[in-house]
């Protein structure tokens, strides 16, 4: 089925062109790994998957649901003949209005003429669906009356759904929506017509300019968190401003008005001797476009750890459309010899104004030697310098949860048929659950959140290895998890946190081996302990 969902579309689609004053340009095309197009030969799965009935934010079925392939296993001809053949093309009414993100897909398993199994979203089921994003289109917003078509083929061993297209009945041509790259030859039959193919001419005009660049979701996740990009700025500003006033010009993107028109403090500076420069260095992994806004709050001279070359080109495009001077951002594993030991100084004689650590794991878990990397940090900062995050709060709360204990061990031997395979299964758990958005996750909350944990990168001495938090308890229960994340304060009054809609990250819990009954009005004691960036939080009974 099609279906419009926001959770979706976060993670395979960069929703604004503009992100904290910085402007994506249209000849950088920012692309999710789960793009399939026709015209490659990609090994990469063509999808992603998702637990559609536990989705952040739900999801919005747009079509009703329908068949897009039927394959007999025990008909060896039908399987071989599926490498070859040719893509099915499918077409779909459109029954409710909405935003056309992807394609969900699940399969009924006939296992004879009297059982069958589905991985449908609507079924209490161990699998999760998989996903095709929609890309491409010029317009993804659907209504009633529109259809949805696409090819379907398995010329590879993957299931591949592509050339995903909506037109509307209101016209005989499919034109209007289609997707930019993948539309045939169109005939013209009336004014509207034309008009479309010559926008189509246009884009791809375009299209043959641009910069691919295949980003992971949680990248473009990333990318969608506005907040994240705009408290950054904030706190870039304020600390650069407190270290050099002078040198806090206004933001670039209003000195520069064009490619061809320089900063004034440019023109100065060729006529007397430059300004030393206040030195970023990011060293967050991934892509991030950090410090090209760190290079729009004046004389700063930003550099970025990024170690892909797609990613390098794509991060130059964005500065060169910004209006940037040529070498303002400079890529730091260029200048350093060993990869290993990315932290060092910008210049023999100089130390950095700012550096951006990564403190968690998109999972939810704290970076490994995360206090390590803060302490050479720390030797590398010039007076007044900082390193982001400062601090990081980590917060938990008492839950229960049957889904977390169904999914983290093998319970009792009843859906085993008799088969006594639990002690052996579970002897290979994990006591930390990664991943989870506790927005969705089914769980009732027997306690208020409350704070676990202090990792401190600038005043380490306010660091403790392990504490003892209490726990007043406010709702009845059996006590299975202790879900936990983090805020990370880029300074006392500007912070993120993890657990936040517009958050890239997801969280995660300790999946307790037995459960414990609790009442309103107790109190529980938690012992949490900090040791070379692994946590562990125990019930001290």
């Amino acid at each position: 089925m099609a279906v419009d969902c926001a959770e979706i579309r976060k993670h395979h689609r960069v929703g604004s062109k503009d992100l904290a004053g910085i402007s994506l340009p249209i000849n950088v095309k920012l692309q999710s790994p789960a793009y399939s197009s026709i015209d490659t030969e990609e090994t990469a799965e063509p999808y992603t998957t998702e637990k559609m009935s536990r989705v952040p934010g739900g999801y919005l079925a747009l079509t009703e649901c329908f068949e897009i392939m039927r394959v007999d296993f025990n008909n060896l001809q039908e399987l071989k003949s599926l490498s070859t053949k040719k893509p099915d093309k499918i077409g779909v009414p459109i029954v409710k209005e909405g935003t056309l993100d992807a394609i969900v897909v699940w399969f009924l398993l006939q296992l004879d003429d009297e059982h069958s199994l589905s991985t449908s979203p609507s079924e209490e089921t161990c699998w999760e669906q998989a996903v095709y994003p929609a890309f491409d289109l010029a317009d993804y917003g659907v209504k009633p009356g529109d259809n949805v078509t696409m090819e379907v083929s398995c010329q590879d061993c993957y299931l591949r759904i592509h050339s995903i297209n909506v037109s509307s009945l209101e016209h005989e041509m499919d034109v209007g929506k289609s997707s930019s790259k993948e539309k045939g030859l169109i005939s013209l039959g009336h004014e509207a017509d034309l008009c479309s193919a010559l926008a189509n001419l246009q884009t791809s005009q375009l299209d043959a300019g641009e910069q691919t660049c295949v980003l992971d979701s949680t990248e473009i996740a990333l990318l969608n968190n506005i907040p994240y990009h705009e408290g950054f700025k904030m706190a870039m500003r304020k600390v650069l401003s407190s270290l050099a006033p002078e040198k806090l010009c206004q933001d670039m993107d209003t000195q520069c008005q064009n490619n061809e028109m320089s900063c004034e403090g440019g023109q100065r500076n060729s006529e007397e001797s430059a300004p030393e420069p206040l030195y970023v260095l990011d060293v967050s992994e991934g892509f991030s476009i950090l410090p090209i806004i760190a290079g729009t709050l004046g004389q700063v001279k930003p550099y970025s750890s990024v170690e892909k070359d797609q990613h390098r080109l794509t991060l130059d495009l964005i500065s060169e459309a910004n209006h940037f001077p040529k070498e303002t951002l400079e890529f730091w594993l260029r200048h350093v010899e060993d990869e290993s030991a990315v932290l060092q100084r910008p210049k023999s004689d100089k130390l950095w104004s700012i550096i951006i650590l990564d403190v968690i794991e998109p999972s939810g878990l704290i970076q490994q030697e995360i206090m390590e990397k803060a302490a050479i940090s720390r030797c590398l900062l010039q007076p007044g310098g900082k390193i982001f995050p400062q601090y990081v709060l980590m917060f938990g709360m008492l839950a229960e949860s049957q889904t977390l204990i169904e999914e983290n061990a093998v319970q009792g031997t009843e859906r085993t048929l008799g088969l006594n395979i639990a002690p052996f299964i579970n002897h290979f758990q994990v006591p930390i659950r990664v991943f989870l958005d506790l927005s969705s996750l089914p769980c009732t909350h027997l306690s208020k959140p409350v704070e676990l944990l202090r990792l401190d990168l600038m005043t380490p001495y306010l660091n403790t290895s392990s504490r003892e938090v209490k726990v007043p308890i406010c709702k009845s229960g059996q006590l299975t998890a202790i879900p936990f994340w983090y805020q990370m304060y880029l300074d006392d009054e500007i912070w993120l946190d993890t657990s936040s809609e517009a958050s890239h990250w997801k969280q995660a819990a300790v999946v307790l081996e037995n459960p414990i009954q609790v009442e309103i009005g107790e109190e529980l004691v938690l012992s949490v302990q900090h040791h070379k960036s692994n946590v562990s939080i125990t019930v001290k009974q």
